[in-house]
């Protein structure tokens, strides 16, 4: 059963990051489905969040999980974990806020190392592509005219 993760990130925005997820691991789900299972969603976590008086600025985590049934989301609402670190956790907020810095400069590098690969492939499949021309002038061109020659 697949689950949404928001990561830490400011109750401000947690419902983009929401629809970010979704859009991301609701592999063949229709994109329309995508927003409308993600609106469902944020509201249920928006009046949540207006009853424990939750801050823009303080940071959450929101998780739950979910199953796609007939190319329809639908919500484990019994799974819904909402974490909240107030500015008044200062320690906690902290924390998280290092363990996103971290996780953001991994990204980085995994992004960096992706398009050095890409880079390279780019490279490899130019110089198959030269090999690939060469072959044919130097081996089916010939070829060609002796056919058209007999």
């Amino acid at each position: 059963m697949p689950t949404m993760s928001t990561g830490f990130v400011r109750a401000a925005g947690y419902a983009d990051k929401v629809r970010r997820v979704l859009f991301a691991t609701a592999k063949g789900v229709e994109p329309q489905e995508i927003v409308r299972a993600s609106a469902e969603f944020n509201m249920k976590v928006f009046e949540i969040l207006q009853e424990k008086k939750v801050d823009k600025s303080d940071v959450v985590r929101i998780r739950c999980d979910y199953e796609i049934k007939d190319g329809k989301i639908e919500w484990k609402w019994d799974t819904l974990e909402l974490e909240v670190y107030a500015r008044e956790d200062k320690p906690l907020l902290s924390e998280a806020m290092k363990e996103v810095e971290e996780a953001r400069e991994a990204l980085k590098e995994i992004v960096t190392e992706l398009s050095n690969l890409s880079s390279q492939l780019i490279d490899i499949a130019h110089r198959i592509d030269d090999l690939i021309q060469r072959v044919k002038r130097e081996h089916i061109g010939e070829e060609e005219k002796t056919q058209e020659q007999q």
